[in-house]
């Protein structure tokens, strides 16, 4: 089987262990800000960290406005909030600035390699953050690669030690974001629950029939 092949073979894999996944479009700017809070925490801990920014703001306009330390304190249980804080309110003063309103919808008028390269020109936004906002909040074809689907695909073959993670997922996946938000998602989901980066319950895995790293 090759690779594209063994993609398909997973993707079939992961919808028969956990089902059809069905997700409502985000807002792009508010998806950008999430992800970023995102960035080496989990889902809970983002969440209230997005939520206490809202509530002590009010608007992202605010935000701009406010002294960094502020939002850190407001963001504190997210982890890394000193730098985050200072992504965030960067991010957010130069779209206003370049932009002229707090409004990236002109995103989606753009080729995907120039949307991606304009939200990877902003300090603290990497290919994962950009491919989350264009995936989930664009529906472009793009397959964002974070630590657990990184973890996974390699020890699945899909991805070589030497490999770029987000190159090599988007040259094997075709280019339908319906396949990648589910992918994505149900993979980052296999990763925590089964495939530990210690200890993986091999056992239990949907995949380990094809997994050259399977005990």
């Amino acid at each position: 089987m090759n690779a594209k092949g063994k993609v398909d073979w997973i993707a079939q894999r992961l919808i028969d262990r956990y089902g059809e996944v069905k997700i409502a479009r985000s807002d792009p700017l508010e998806e950008l800000v999430t992800t970023i809070l995102s960035q080496n925490t989990n889902d809970t801990n983002r969440d209230h960290a997005y939520r206490s920014l809202i509530d002590r703001f009010g608007s992202f306009e605010a935000v701009i406005e406010a002294p960094a330390q502020e939002i850190a304190e407001a963001i504190r249980i997210g982890g890394l909030h000193n730098q985050k804080s200072i992504r965030i309110k960067n991010v957010l003063a130069r779209i206003m600035q370049e932009r002229g309103s707090l409004d990236i919808s002109f995103l989606a008028g753009l080729p995907l390699d120039e949307a991606m390269s304009w939200l990877l020109s902003f300090p603290g936004v990497g290919r994962k953050t950009a491919g989350i906002v264009m995936l989930f909040s664009f529906n472009r074809p793009y397959f964002p690669v974070d630590t657990h689907i990184r973890r996974v695909t390699q020890r699945l073959g899909l991805v070589g030690p030497k490999d770029d993670p987000h190159g090599r997922m988007n040259e094997l996946l075709p280019p339908d974001p319906a396949l990648m938000r589910r992918l994505h998602l149900q993979l980052i989901r296999l990763g925590r629950e089964i495939c530990h980066p210690r200890n993986p319950d091999c056992q239990s895995c949907p995949l380990s029939k094809l997994c050259p790293s399977a005990v």
